[in-house]
């Protein structure tokens, strides 16, 4: 991807006009993705477990009743049955909950579909704090869980643009998938003209000189307002976008910690085991030093209410992404 730098640090034309997700949306940008890939691949089938319309499957549902599984409540046989399909020359794409899906089919996803490399697509919804539902449906360690299990790609999107593209890309892809999804009424944050996925690549959103920020999922939107935010004190931030935690772009981003060593992570998820660890991991491995603070959710089981409260409550909105990475710069930030 070419690179070219506006005043306002932001590269090139990858973003739509309106970066913090909240004036332009999409409708269901997963299940019309898997339709239209669906049509002009017959292999495609869907599975959910009892999760339909809870997911935007129910779209492939109607187009295709024919190529549509429901499993019920039972996340062990979706993964299992979709590892069967996969096995003989299927595509599945498998949704539920990702609580669901990496708490109580932790076993049928590391075995019956990444240990062989099965084809098996999980989509895997309402990541981290996007629901308010507490902690029996708030998947906050699902990236730690699917990052540990080998021959396993683990993404997850920015928006409405990147989700169609993730889709597109992984139907592609010949082994299995962890996809984190967003649902319903999707921001639009990226360019769809300009901004283009590949499994395993970041991707630079923002240049900047004096702080590196560095976000993955819906967090990247709150990222860029940061970096506005940042602009406007004097501060010149630069963004990276890291979809795909696994396989994990370690050569960008040490590209970028080597040139700006104050850097920020912010994930809609645990600061362990995700992104920071990730990020943190090939800091260490490269025997570097860097300032490294941490916007995430800590180590603990989220209250219940309003996802605007839940942000607020835990940290993790744009101005505790510019207060983090303002802390760096200040030299006052904690060791994490």
């Amino acid at each position: 991807m070419s690179i070219s730098k506006s005043k306002s640090g932001v590269t090139g034309n990858i973003l739509s006009s309106h970066v913090d997700g909240a004036e332009r949306t999409a409708t269901a940008p997963f299940g019309q993705a898997l339709i239209r890939e669906a049509e002009a691949n017959p292999r495609i089938v869907g599975l959910t477990a009892d999760l339909g319309k809870y997911t935007d499957i129910h779209l492939f549902a109607s187009r295709f009743p024919e190529r549509f599984f429901q499993l019920g409540m039972a996340e062990q046989n979706l993964i299992g049955a979709a590892a069967g399909l996969a096995r003989t020359g299927f595509v599945p794409f498998a949704t539920t909950y990702c609580v669901f899906a990496t708490r109580r089919a932790y076993d049928f996803i590391a075995i019956g579909a990444a240990l062989g490399s099965a084809n098996v697509k999980i989509i895997a919804g309402l990541p981290g704090l996007t629901t308010g539902y507490g902690g029996t449906h708030q998947g906050i360690e699902d990236l730690a869980l699917m990052r540990s299990i080998p021959n396993l790609v683990v993404i997850d999107p920015c928006d409405a643009t990147e989700l169609g593209q993730v889709v597109s890309a992984i139907a592609r892809y010949e082994g299995p998938v962890y996809m984190r999804l967003l649902r319903g009424e999707v921001p639009v944050v990226l360019d769809p003209d300009t901004y283009q996925f590949e499994i395993g690549k970041a991707k630079l959103l923002c240049e900047g000189t004096d702080v590196a920020i560095i976000s993955t999922g819906l967090m990247t939107a709150r990222a860029l307002k940061a970096v506005s935010q940042l602009n406007s004190s004097g501060v010149s931030a630069a963004l990276l976008h890291v979809s795909t935690l696994k396989p994990f772009d370690i050569e960008v981003v040490l590209a970028l910690v080597k040139r700006i060593p104050r850097v920020v992570t912010a994930e809609n998820h645990f600061t362990t085991g995700g992104l920071a660890s990730a990020v943190a991991d090939a800091i260490v491995d490269a025997g570097m030093a860097v300032q490294l603070k941490r916007v995430g959710i800590p180590n603990c089981f989220c209250e219940s209410g309003s996802i605007p409260y839940l942000v607020r409550r835990y940290r993790m909105d744009s101005e505790d992404i510019a207060n983090a990475a303002s802390e760096l710069m200040r030299g006052t930030a904690r060791r994490e």
